[in-house]
């Protein structure tokens, strides 16, 4: 079993998103250890991007906040070495392909395994062209995790077939942001799913409150919650850990 199914196996997972280096990188390491203590079961670490296509006005300005302050993908691998010396839950990054091509595809992915990340998600890589990165990630024991859009509609179960980790099923149309409710058959979408592969699948995009975590969840495996998270950085910048940690203890045991 990959590290990233044992994130599910305990139950509903909940699956918190911080953008590395937002507003430094001392404070995403103690916000990121905040929610491991909390609850997480898995976390998604961003990539500061100068161009996240997938990301609502919330993330861009963590993805600004993050770059101005000097963070790189370099930095970023610097923390994940140092939080791996105690954080032994799941981690994955959310990034785009230029990232990891401008790095260097398999000098990456490479690199992603020996500082222990355990998966990669690619909002702008579309399933035909999964190849350029899948044979890279399996050589080193990395997870490509695979994206479901309401839009893939008769792709769904294609997609499903080939996932490994979890699969991140994408609630809404548009990009990333808290919505006050989602209104996209989920529950079909699911059902397809899970016709087609036994890997657990987590809905994120727009879900903040406990309340939407819990109907995410109640019709998937998890619940992914990112820019309520980064509105409490935006808000409280050094001191948000606490805060952070104090919001994702009350998403987790609304799941359980």
């Amino acid at each position: 079993m990959s590290k990233i199914r044992e994130a599910f196996s305990g139950g509903k997972a909940f699956i918190p998103f911080i953008t590395c280096g937002d507003p430094d990188a001392a404070t995403t390491a103690a916000a990121v250890r905040a929610m491991a203590e909390a609850g997480a079961d898995l976390i998604e670490l961003g990539i500061p991007f100068s161009d996240p296509t997938a990301e609502g006005p919330v993330i861009q300005g963590a993805n600004l906040r993050a770059l101005e302050g000097g963070m790189t993908t370099d930095g970023v691998f610097e923390l994940v070495r140092d939080l791996r010396r105690d954080v032994t839950i799941p981690m994955v990054f959310m990034t785009y392909a230029n990232v990891v091509f401008s790095y260097d595809a398999e000098r990456f992915i490479r690199t992603c395994s020996e500082v222990g990340i355990d998966g990669l998600i690619l909002p702008d890589l579309p399933f035909e062209e999964k190849e350029e990165f899948q044979p890279i990630c399996k050589k080193y024991g990395v997870d490509l995790i695979s994206l479901i859009a309401p839009t893939s509609a008769n792709r769904i179960a294609m997609i499903a077939k080939d996932a490994e980790g979890f699969v991140y099923v994408v609630s809404s149309l548009g990009v990333t942001g808290m919505r006050s409710e989602i209104k996209t058959d989920l529950s079909s979408i699911v059902k397809v799913i899970r016709e087609n592969t036994d890997v657990p699948c987590a809905i994120g995009f727009g879900i903040s409150t406990p309340e939407q975590a819990a109907k995410m969840a109640g019709i998937s495996d998890g619940a992914i919650v990112g820019s309520a998270i980064i509105k409490i950085l935006a808000e409280y910048g050094q001191d948000a850990p606490e805060r952070i940690g104090e919001y994702v203890k009350k998403m987790k045991d609304a799941l359980r």
